[in-house]
């Protein structure tokens, strides 16, 4: 008997229905002070069974995705970090990314403990059961984080958005370790014993850490040899690089998403050919991956199911953002008094949760942990109130703290870049009266001997850099020298 082909046409029209539908939210809502990834999550609500009727509850492909969308996410967010920023916040955001998501799982999992000892809980929570929650809502998002920073193009004094964002890019590894362990003790077996936890432990930061670094440096290698003539594909050639990295770490029981955040951050600071390209490939798959991935929660959970919960998750939301962050930052950064307090109430208030702690709730679904679906519930309801309370509020509370600050990076007129591996670099200089003063010809201005005028701006219009062009004061001059020239 022959089976009807699937059809895939009503799959890409309701896909591409649910992405413009998310992305037309995002853009309202930004305007009103809403995180676009909050809508994203609400938009797949509204489609899915408790809304429009979409049926999406498979589990494993859910983990699939985000597995593939997180593992995009922390290595763009490596690929954007400076190490010139974050050499000097090294130790406060390191602490913050490991001690400050044990402080906060110990915490907060106490406070679950402790209602369901008072006979709050929708479901019974033994103490481990309730870390293990506390463990999947332990780490900021990186996705949030990130995506909210610079949607907002927020700057912020006392170096803090690089604190934040090598945080919330660095202890997602750290979250998910303490979730797979405590399922392992869970779920019992030879793998839950503590000697076995604390090797898995030592392997995931371990092996992640070195493999990290070694892909980093051997893909830079490889793409400035690689030669292939066409720009267009060393961006997917670097995508592959960080698959690669990714399946390999965990196949040698290390931690993938330690090791593409450390490759990202290796390869963005090193010298890389069509670097350009590369940002910008990624700069759109990345808010592909993520507009993807909360629809697609959106669409998982039953909204239904969030109403019996819904009591308790407020409270234990609440307690998350006022007192288990504050009290897991103010603790890490005892140790770093260069942090003023105004610092570390911004900290605490940063705390984001979104698409990650989503992501690791499914980990219980699959391995079909008692209570599973309840724990899910809970975890999503925090996340939007975390996105809803924190993500709208984040410029204000910067404002009221008086740690923003003007944008002190300069626009280019010009649009153009040229590639770092050539060794050269440009600057634009607007022409003054005392350049002009021994003639206005551009031949006739003074110019270091190893810098070279390649084009002229005048108002909207562009010139070729002729030596008897005529210069008029305010025109901006595109000039090239030698990278290793003091200027």
């Amino acid at each position: 008997m022959e089976h009807a082909p699937l059809a895939y046409e009503p799959i890409l029209l309701v896909g591409s229905i649910l992405m413009l539908a998310g992305i037309m939210a995002g853009k309202v809502g930004t305007r009103f002070g809403v995180p676009a990834l909050l809508l994203f999550l609400i938009t797949g609500m509204i489609f899915g069974s408790s809304g429009l009727g979409i049926q999406y509850n498979d589990a494993g492909h859910t983990q699939f995705v985000g597995m593939i969308a997180l593992t995009v996410i922390l290595f763009f967010g490596g690929l954007e970090t400076k190490f010139i920023e974050i050499r000097p916040i090294l130790g406060p955001g390191i602490t913050l990314s490991t001690l400050g998501v044990l402080l906060t799982t110990v915490s907060f999992g106490g406070f679950l403990y402790g209602m369901d000892q008072l006979g709050f809980a929708p479901v019974h929570f033994t103490f481990p059961i309730a870390l293990l929650l506390a463990a999947t809502m332990s780490s900021t998002d990186s996705a949030s984080v990130f995506a909210l920073l610079r949607s907002k193009n927020m700057h912020l004094k006392e170096g803090l958005r690089p604190i934040l964002e090598l945080e919330s890019g660095s202890n997602d590894p750290m979250a998910y370790m303490l979730t797979i362990a405590l399922i392992q003790y869970v779920t019992g077996g030879s793998e839950g014993s503590i000697g076995s936890i604390l090797l898995t432990f030592l392997l995931q930061f371990s092996v992640g850490g070195l493999l990290g670094y070694a892909m980093g440096w051997l893909t830079v290698k490889f793409l400035n040899k690689a030669n292939i003539g066409n720009e267009a594909l060393y961006p997917i050639l670097l995508l592959c690089a960080v698959f690669l990295t990714f399946s390999a770490t965990t196949l040698l029981q290390g931690n993938g998403y330690l090791a593409v955040y450390i490759m990202g951050v290796v390869v963005g600071n090193k010298k890389v050919i069509h670097k350009k390209s590369i940002v910008t490939f990624f700069d759109g798959l990345t808010w592909l991956l993520q507009i993807a991935l909360f629809i697609i929660l959106g669409l998982f959970v039953d909204a239904h199911n969030l109403l019996p919960i819904a009591g308790f998750a407020l409270l234990a939301g609440l307690f998350m953002i006022f007192v288990a962050r504050p009290l897991a930052v103010h603790l890490c950064l005892v140790f770093f008094p260069s942090i003023s307090m105004r610092g570390r109430w911004f900290l605490s208030w940063v705390g984001l949760r979104g698409a990650v702690p989503i992501i690791f709730a499914t980990y219980p679904l699959m391995s079909q942990v008692e209570g599973a679906e309840t724990l899910f519930n809970i975890v999503f309801f925090i996340t939007l109130l975390s996105l809803l309370i924190q993500g709208s509020t984040m410029p204000a509370v910067a404002r009221l703290l008086k740690l923003d600050e003007e944008a002190k990076d300069k626009v280019s007129l010009f649009g153009v870049e040229i590639p770092q591996h050539t060794g050269a670099q440009m600057v634009e200089r607007e022409v003054t009266n005392e350049m002009l003063s021994d003639g206005r010809l551009l031949m006739e201005i003074d110019l270091r001997e190893e810098e070279l005028v390649i084009l002229v701006r005048r108002g909207d219009n562009y010139m070729v850099p002729k030596g008897k062009l005529a210069l008029e004061v305010g025109d901006i001059l595109l000039i090239v020298f030698e990278q290793h020239t003091k200027k």
